[in-house]
């Protein structure tokens, strides 16, 4: 007689997921360079979460006896034109840009996915005209169609964000609304309009959490161009105002002082060159841990 074999219940939904994240996971601590980029991040944060107490000199406390003073004991980093200790700005300064960084993001996150999700899923003509509307966007250079932003709302941190989530805004809608476009097409989605549930239900429950992981990758990625974008706005002026501790306007005010003093370019330089590696190198990580094209067929 054939011996029976034991059917396996079926995992439960959360424990399924929960060893998809927990898989997930693995991978992401594997890839030696995300694990590099996540402890650079870590590390910036650590810095703007406590700046207050790692800082050892206040921001804008001069010293003008000590102007130009190269890096020691007493100031790490050396000092600026007025006597600032520049450790001390650049610590603080990893506030500003973290803040803009991730706030900009958000921003193009939120209205990116709302609108990539009324192309994909809206029918043609709400479709025609939003990716056209992307189509003008993207037809500017980005740091270009910044600074127009910039020059009509004003010069200033807020302002500068607001433009650079604007700019990223076409980035997250045209990835929305590709997905959008392939996810409508899928059997649970086409049983679920077939039983009559409601385009709502449809879009939160099922279209919306399957798009989000490229948004995640490309969040990750955006978050270091955005550091860049506020930088090279508040280098040209039209970004944080003096005397804001921001990394980009550091580098402006310090470069008169190249020959004279290139520690005063080079810490704010070098603080701006990890934070972008760091965001980088997790979202390689993140890319190659969720996507399965990236992945390595065993």
């Amino acid at each position: 007689m054939e011996a029976q074999k034991e059917l396996e219940p079926p995992q439960p939904k959360d424990e399924r997921s929960q060893s998809l994240i927990l898989e997930s996971m693995k991978q992401f601590f594997q890839h030696k360079l995300a694990v590099i980029g996540s402890v650079i991040v870590f590390l910036f944060l650590i810095l703007a979460i406590f700046a207050p107490l790692i800082a050892p000199y206040g921001i804008n406390e001069q010293s003008l006896g000590e102007r130009f003073s190269a890096p020691s004991a007493a100031h790490w980093f050396g000092t600026d034109d007025f006597g600032r200790d520049i450790f001390s700005r650049v610590v603080h300064g990893a506030r500003i840009s973290l803040w803009v960084g991730f706030f900009s993001v958000l921003g193009s996150v939120i209205l990116g996915t709302l609108l990539g999700l009324i192309a994909g899923y809206g029918g043609r003509v709400l479709d025609a005209v939003i990716s056209r509307l992307f189509d003008i966007l993207l037809a500017f250079p980005s740091i270009l169609l910044a600074i127009a932003i910039v020059s009509i709302l004003g010069p200033s941190l807020q302002n500068a964000l607001i433009a650079i989530a604007i700019i990223n805004v076409p980035t997250f809608g045209r990835l929305v609304r590709s997905k959008v476009l392939s996810i409508k097409q899928e059997e649970y989605v086409l049983a679920a309009k077939a039983v009559g549930m409601s385009h709502r239900r449809i879009v939160l429950r099922h279209i919306l959490p399957n798009s989000m992981v490229p948004v995640i990758v490309q969040a990750t990625l955006a978050i270091g161009t955005a550091i860049i974008e506020a930088a090279a706005l508040g280098f040209l002026g039209l970004g944080a105002q003096a005397p804001s501790p921001e990394w980009g306007k550091m580098l402006a005010d310090a470069r008169p002082y190249l020959v004279q003093a290139p520690w005063t370019l080079f810490f704010p330089g070098i603080a701006i060159m990890l934070t972008v590696l760091g965001f980088n190198l997790m979202g390689d990580g993140l890319r190659d841990t969720l996507d399965p094209k990236m992945k390595k067929i065993k």
